[in-house]
C-alpha cells in the first residue's frame, strides 16, 4: 500500500500533497515529521474517494492491515482548504458485540456500553441514513439504551447491526464520499469559496482508547483567544479516567483554565500538559499558524489526533498575522496577504458580540457595517433633540432625504423601508460610518403614526429601544453585547505594511469637517470627492438657497447667492486646513433645485411665510419644478449651464478659500469637478466661466494660484466621448453609482426591492451597485480610460463612487491603470488593504 498514491499510510516521506490528499491529511503528515505522537493513519486521495462515490471499493483488506486487529477506527474528511468543511466524522468504527465485552472487561461496563451506543446511533443516521427520530423514544443510557437501539436499528433495516470492522469502514467511507457530491454540500463549499470540482480526501486514524490506570481523557487546546486573538491558553479536556467521570456517565469537563467543578489538567497530568504547550508551540513556528491541538491522553500520554486552524473572528485574524510576522514566522508581506479586507469592517466598527443572544425582528440590505442600539425617533428634528439629550437614537424614515442628513449625524443608526446599496442613506450612512440597514421590507413603517411594526406582530414606537447591525442586515430587539472597534497597534502596524506594498492611491469621499478629519485618521491621500449639496441643508442656509430658487433674474439669484459665499468660503478653508496640504476635489452643485423645496403643504405655508410670498405663489413654483425623473432631469452641469451664478458663487468660494489657506503654508491646489457631464461642448461653457472666475479672485487679491478642473464621469456618453472631452480637463473622475444606474437603467434607489431576487436566480452575479460589473460599467470604463489618455496621456484617472471601497472594484480599477480610488471614510483601510493584496499577487504572478 506504501506505493499505492491513492490509499497511502502517512509517513513522513509518504506521497500525501493538499491539492491530492487534502489539508488535513497533508497536516496529519507535517506533525508526523515534527515528530509527534500521531496514531497511525491512511490517507485516501481525491481519486479514491471519487471512485468510492462511484461503488469502486479500495483493497480494505490491505487497509485494515495497517492496524491492529483490535483497533477502533475513525474516518474525518480532508478536503484541500479546511474551510471548504466536509462531512462529519465517523468514530469508534470497529465496535461491536465481541469488542463491548473486550471493553466492558478493561473500562467498564457502563462505559464500554456508552461508546457502542454513540457509534450505532452515529452509523444508523448518517451512513445507513435512518431518521435520528428512531432514537427519540429510547430514554435509557448504558446496556438498556445499547440494547434498545440495536433492536431499533434491526427493526428500521430489516438486518442485525453489521459487526465486521470492513464492512462497516467499506459503509462509511460510501456514505462519506457520496455525502460530499450532494447538492446541499456542493452549495454549501462554493458558498465559502470552492470551486465547482473540488475534490474530497479521507483519512482513516486509529482511536486511541483512552483508557487506563493513570489519567486518561481526551480534549482540544489553543494558544490564543478566538474572539480577540490575544494570547491565552483556552480550550477543554473531558477526563475518562476510572474511579472518575467516565465516559457517558456525566462527563466532568475540566477546562484548560481552572475548573470549579475540578482540578485543572495542569495539576492532573502536568507532564502531558508541559507535552501539549510544547507540541502547540512548535506547531504555531513549524506550521506558521495558530493552531488547534485535538489530543487524547492515555495513563498520562499525549497522543496528538489533528492540528486545526484555530477559527476566529476578524480581529483574531488580524492580530494573529500581525503577531505571527512581529514574531519571524511570516513575512509582513505573508501578513497583509492573510487578512480579509472585508472583515476589517468588523474592526473600525462596533459589532454584536458574537456570543450575544440576537432577537430577529427581520432582515435587510446590510447598507452600512457595525452596530449601534438607541431609542426609536421619526423624524430628524426628533434626532437631534435625542442627540442634546446625550440619549442614543436610531433615525426610522421610509427612505432619508438631503434635509434627513442633520438628524443622520445626531443619531447613532439609520433604518429605511426603502433603498439599496447606493441609495442616500446608505451613501451617507457609509461616509458617516454610521451602521445603516435599508430596504427592510418585511417591516411595515408607519412614520406618520410613529409605529414600526415587525413581521410577528410586534409593535414598536418612538423611544423603544432597537439594535441595529448595520454588518449583517439584522433589526434586533433589544440591547445585546457589544464588541468595540479594534483599532489597536496591531491594526496600524498591518496598515503600515499594506501602505508600503500597494500602488494604486486611496482618497476619501468627505463632504464635511468630521468626514475629512475621519478620512485623514484612516491615512486618506486626499478627499477625491466632496459633495458640496450638503453643505446647503443647513437650516440657516436651506431658507437662502430657497429664495435664490424664487429670485426671477440672473442678477436676483447672484445677489442671494453673495450671502451664501463666506459660508461655503469657510466649509473649503476648514477642509483644506484639515487635509494639509493634500488634494481636495470639490464637486459642484449636484441636486436638482426642487430637492431644497417643500412637498408637504404646512412645509410650503411656512416657506411663504418666510419669503413673504403667497401661498400660492409658491405652490406654482413647486409644481413647476417638479420632474418626472428628476435624477436624470436638471441636475449637474445641466444647471451649471442653465444656472450659472451657482457654479460661479461655488468657483468664487473655492478659490477664495485657496488664498486664504495658502497664506500660512505651501500652496493649496484645489480640484474642481463638473458633474454629469455628456458633452465637450458643457465643459467647455462651464470651463469659460470658472476660469474667468478665478482670474477674478487672482486680479482682486493680487495672488496667482493655479487650480485643476475635471469631470465627473458618470453618463455612458461621457464614457464613449471621453476623447473629446479630455482634453479640455486635468482629470476624469467615474462616478460609479450614476454610470452604474444609467448602463443599467435601473434605479440605484428602488432596486432594493428585487436585487436580492435577482442574483438568487443568477440574472446578476452580485448587486452591480455593490460590485462593479466587470463586463457592463467596466466596460464602459475601460473605454472611457482608453480614450481619455489617447487624447490627453498625462489626464488623471480615478474611481469615486462607493464602488471605491470594494476590493473586487478596485482590481478593476488598477487593471486599468487608474491612479487613485475614492471611497467613504470608514472604507478607506479597506481599500489600503486590498490595493496592497492585489500588488503584491501581481508581483507574485497571482
Amino acid at each position: 500500500m506504501q506505493n499505492n498514491p491513492h490509499t497511502t499510510l502517512i509517513t513522513s516521506d509518504a506521497p500525501v500533497a493538499a491539492n491530492s490528499h487534502g489539508g488535513r491529511a497533508k497536516c496529519l503528515q507535517r506533525l508526523v515529521r515534527l515528530e509527534m505522537p500521531v496514531p497511525r493513519t491512511v490517507a485516501l486521495s481525491f481519486d479514491a474517494v471519487q471512485r468510492i462515490a462511484k461503488g469502486q471499493v479500495p483493497d480494505i483488506a490491505a487497509i485494515l492491515d495497517q492496524f491492529d486487529q483490535t483497533a477502533l477506527l475513525c474516518v474525518r474528511p480532508s478536503s484541500e482548504d479546511p474551510d471548504w468543511g466536509g462531512p462529519g466524522a465517523i468514530l469508534n468504527i470497529g465496535m461491536n458485540d465481541a469488542r463491548y465485552v473486550d471493553l466492558s472487561d478493561s473500562m467498564g461496563g457502563e462505559a464500554a456500553a456508552a461508546l457502542y451506543l454513540r457509534f450505532v446511533q452515529s452509523y444508523a443516521v448518517h451512513v445507513a441514513r435512518l431518521d435520528a427520530d428512531v432514537f427519540d423514544d429510547i430514554d435509557a443510557d448504558g446496556r438498556e439504551g445499547l440494547q434498545q437501539s440495536l433492536r431499533a436499528y434491526d427493526d428500521e433495516t430489516d438486518e442485525a447491526f453489521p459487526q465486521d470492522r470492513g464492512e462497516q469502514l467499506i459503509a462509511v467511507l460510501r456514505s462519506m464520499a457520496r455525502a460530499w457530491d450532494g447538492t446541499s454540500a456542493r452549495l454549501l463549499r462554493q458558498a465559502k469559496g470552492a470551486p465547482v470540482d473540488a475534490g474530497l480526501g479521507l483519512v482513516i486514524q486509529e482511536m486511541i482508547p483512552g483508557v487506563g490506570q493513570g489519567e486518561c481523557g481526551s480534549g482540544v487546546l489553543q494558544l490564543i483567544d478566538p474572539t480577540t486573538g490575544m494570547p491565552q491558553l483556552t480550550g477543554r479536556y473531558l477526563s475518562q479516567s476510572q474511579g472518575r467521570d467516565a465516559l457517558g456517565a456525566g462527563v466532568a469537563a475540566l477546562y484548560l483554565e481552572k475548573d470549579p467543578r475540578g482540578k485543572s489538567l495542569e495539576e492532573v497530568a502536568p507532564t502531558a500538559f508541559a507535552d501539549l504547550k510544547t507540541h502547540a508551540a512548535l506547531m504555531r513556528v513549524k506550521l506558521k499558524e495558530e493552531m488547534q491541538v485535538e489530543f487524547v491522553i492515555e495513563n498520562g500520554h499525549v497522543h496528538i489526533l489533528d492540528g486545526v486552524r484555530v477559527q476566529r473572528s476578524a480581529r483574531a485574524a488580524m492580530r494573529i498575522a500581525v503577531r505571527l510576522a512581529e514574531d519571524g514566522i511570516i513575512t509582513p508581506q505573508e501578513a497583509v496577504m492573510r487578512v480579509d479586507p472585508h472583515s476589517l469592517n468588523e474592526l473600525l466598527h462596533r459589532q454584536v458580540h458574537p456570543e450575544a443572544r440576537r432577537d430577529v425582528l427581520t432582515t435587510g440590505i446590510a447598507a452600512s457595517p457595525g452596530a449601534a442600539t438607541g431609542k426609536l425617533v421619526f423624524t430628524a428634528a426628533e434626532a437631534q433633540a435625542s442627540a442634546a439629550r446625550g440619549e442614543p437614537c436610531i433615525l426610522v424614515r421610509r427612505e432619508t432625504a438631503p434635509e434627513d442628513v442633520r438628524g443622520m449625524h445626531a443619531a447613532v443608526a439609520v433604518l429605511t423601508e426603502k433603498g439599496g446599496m447606493t441609495s442616500h442613506a446608505a451613501v451617507i450612512g457609509r461616509g458617516l460610518g454610521l451602521p445603516c440597514i435599508v430596504g427592510a421590507l418585511d417591516m411595515r413603517f408607519q412614520t406618520r403614526k410613529k409605529l414600526l411594526t415587525a413581521s410577528d406582530g410586534r409593535v414598536f414606537k418612538t423611544g423603544d429601544i432597537l439594535t441595529i447591525d448595520g454588518t449583517s442586515g439584522q433589526v434586533l430587539a433589544g440591547q445585546p453585547a457589544m464588541l468595540e472597534a479594534a483599532l489597536d497597534d496591531c491594526f496600524q502596524t498591518l496598515m503600515g505594511w499594506a501602505d508600503s506594498e500597494r500602488d494604486i492611491a486611496i482618497r476619501a469621499n468627505a463632504d464635511t469637517p468630521a468626514d475629512a478629519q475621519t478620512a485623514r485618521n484612516f491615512k486618506a491621500e486626499g478627499i477625491g470627492l466632496c459633495r458640496t449639496e450638503h453643505m446647503f441643508f443647513d437650516p440657516g442656509r436651506l431658507i437662502v438657497m430657497r429664495e435664490m430658487i424664487f429670485a426671477q433674474t440672473s442678477s436676483g439669484r447672484a445677489a442671494v447667492l453673495e450671502r451664501l459665499l463666506p459660508m461655503q468660503r469657510e466649509d473649503f478653508v476648514q477642509l483644506f486646513r484639515i487635509m494639509e496640504g493634500q488634494p481636495v476635489c470639490i464637486r459642484l452643485f449636484d441636486p436638482p433645485l426642487h430637492e431644497f423645496l417643500p412637498t408637504t403643504r404646512s412645509g410650503q405655508r411656512e416657506l411663504a411665510e418666510a419669503l413673504d410670498l403667497p401661498v400660492s405663489d409658491v405652490e406654482r413654483r413647486v409644481a413647476a419644478m417638479t420632474e418626472y425623473n428628476p435624477m436624470l432631469g436638471l441636475r449637474g452641469v445641466r444647471l451649471g449651464v442653465t444656472v450659472p451664478e451657482i457654479y460661479d458663487m461655488q468657483a468664487r468660494a473655492i478659490f477664495e478659500a485657496t488664498l486664504e489657506t495658502s497664506k500660512n503654508g505651501a500652496p493649496i491646489v484645489p480640484e474642481v469637478m463638473i458633474p454629469l457631464v455628456s458633452a465637450k461642448r458643457e465643459v467647455e461653457l462651464v470651463k469659460a466661466r470658472i476660469d474667468s472666475v478665478a482670474a477674478s479672485v487672482a486680479s482682486e487679491q493680487g495672488v496667482e494660484f493655479e487650480y485643476r478642473l475635471g469631470v465627473m464621469v458618470e453618463t455612458p456618453r461621457a464614457c464613449l466621448r471621453a476623447d473629446e472631452i479630455a482634453p479640455q480637463t486635468s482629470f476624469l473622475s467615474f462616478g460609479t453609482n450614476d454610470l452604474t444606474q444609467m448602463t443599467y437603467g435601473l434605479s440605484r434607489d428602488d432596486a432594493g426591492r428585487f436585487m436580492s431576487a435577482y442574483v438568487r436566480q443568477g440574472v446578476f452575479v452580485e448587486d452591480p451597485f455593490h460590485v462593479l460589473d466587470a463586463d457592463g460599467v467596466g466596460e464602459l470604463l475601460k473605454l472611457g480610460s482608453e480614450r481619455g489618455r489617447q487624447a490627453q496621456p498625462d489626464v488623471t484617472l480615478s474611481v469615486c463612487g462607493e464602488h471605491g471601497g470594494n476590493p473586487e472594484s478596485i482590481a478593476i480599477c488598477r487593471d486599468l491603470g487608474f491612479d487613485y480610488v475614492s471611497c467613504s471614510p470608514f472604507r478607506v483601510p479597506v481599500a489600503r488593504l486590498a490595493a496592497a493584496q492585489l500588488a503584491i499577487s501581481s508581483r507574485l504572478g497571482g
